[in-house]
């Protein structure tokens, strides 16, 4: 019986700590290959940011913040963390890929393909959220 105990006591910590982990380190975002491959449609221009910026504010600001450090109004009630734009490996991402995540979502990060039906609107938030 105290083996059996012993037992159930190191496979409940196991699992607390690799669900601290998973949770702390994010399960790695897998994109499709059709979306790494896809090019931005959309030219970075002022009348592009300026729509991703207005999109933005509206749907994506609460969680990610005004300037994309992940520290917006809802931030904290969050079960995954919404991120940092201005990172390094942000910046490095393929604008397909921040298509596809802002598009389909997944955890807490909703889906907005009926939200943001138009895919240019889309492609102007990738283009704001890489000038941030």
């Amino acid at each position: 019986m105290k083996k059996f105990l012993v037992s159930i006591a190191i496979a409940g910590s196991i699992a607390c700590l690799y669900s601290f982990t998973s949770i702390s380190l994010g399960d790695p975002w897998v994109v499709p290959d059709k979306y790494l491959k896809m090019k931005n449609p959309v030219a970075a221009d002022a009348a592009s940011l300026k729509a991703g910026k207005v999109l933005y504010e509206k749907h994506c600001q609460s969680c990610h913040g005004k300037t994309g450090k992940g520290d917006g109004t809802k931030a904290a009630t969050l079960d995954t963390e919404p991120g940092d734009f201005s990172t390094k490996e942000f910046k490095a991402e393929v604008d397909g890929a921040l298509f596809y995540k802002t598009q389909t979502g997944r955890k807490d990060m909703p889906s907005f393909k009926t939200k943001i039906p138009d895919e240019e609107d889309i492609w102007n938030i990738v283009n704001y959220v890489k000038s941030l």
